[in-house]
């Protein structure tokens, strides 16, 4: 459940990031260089949010090999 919930947080950051991007080309395309400028600068940090978000999740609910070896040592045994 928890990986589902950290896949989910990134997409809901890739989401505000093309809505930044897309206020950015509108900023750009308006003769508004500093609005376009800024709103890219926003996007490129969800971007990253998101990234860390999907990142973060696979790393963290990932099963840990540590575990594994000693669930095979107690079965040999």
């Amino acid at each position: 459940m928890g990986r589902i919930f950290g896949f989910l947080v990134g997409i809901v950051w890739l989401v505000f990031a093309s809505v930044a991007f897309r206020n950015s080309a509108a900023g750009w395309s308006a003769d508004a260089s500093d609005i376009g400028f800024w709103w890219a600068v926003i996007g490129v940090f969800l971007t990253l949010a998101a990234g860390g978000a999907f990142l973060g999740t696979w790393l963290h609910t990932r099963p840990h090999q540590h575990d594994v070896v000693h669930q095979l040592d107690r079965a040999e045994h």
